[in-house]
């Protein structure tokens, strides 16, 4: 099967909502839960894409991990960065970039991601697990306030600010830039 955006097996541009809701139906059907988070997350919490994306945040877990790598690899992406435990990037034909955070799930369906301090793993609360909109179909995403957590700590871009602004119009939720 190939994505939408291929010509000749080859991509053509940035990650667009097409792309991510075709990789996000490809690990639907392999049986695999994923969530959206990054730019594209708050993007779907917002409800229509606000700037051009370079890639594709999602968490997934971390059990299911081989299924998500095999039914990537179905559709012609191949493991490029491995940072695991925190993350890895699967590069698909003509550069595009699925960057990959495993997640354990606590019974109370809260969940951790290792971090590079082994005490300090990130955090996701159950509750930060909702739904938001891409291209007119409802996607599994992070809640507006987890994005605002996960963008602290560091220098933002002007795609963080851009982000960030996006959710205090639409949320009206305090950020720190």
């Amino acid at each position: 099967m190939g994505l939408p955006g291929a010509q000749g097996g080859r991509w053509t541009g940035a990650v667009d909502a097409e792309d991510v809701v075709t990789v996000l139906d490809v690990l639907r059907r392999a049986g695999a839960e994923v969530w959206v988070g990054g730019g594209w997350g708050i993007d779907a919490l917002v409800g229509s894409q606000t700037r051009p994306h370079r890639d594709l945040d999602l968490m997934h877990r971390r059990d299911q991990e081989p299924a998500v790598v095999a039914a990537l690899a179905d559709v012609g992406f191949v493991e490029s960065l491995d940072l695991r435990p925190v993350r890895f990037v699967l590069t698909g034909p003509g550069g595009r970039e699925i960057d990959l955070h495993p997640l354990v799930f606590g019974e109370d369906g809260s969940a951790e991601q290792a971090s590079g301090e082994p005490r300090r793993p990130f955090r996701y609360p159950a509750a930060c697990f909702v739904t938001g909109v891409i291209g007119g179909t409802a996607v599994p995403c992070l809640s507006a306030e987890q994005q605002v957590y996960f963008h602290q700590g560091y220098e933002p871009t002007e795609r963080d600010r851009h982000d960030m602004a996006h959710l205090r119009r639409v949320f009206g939720i305090a950020t720190h830039f």
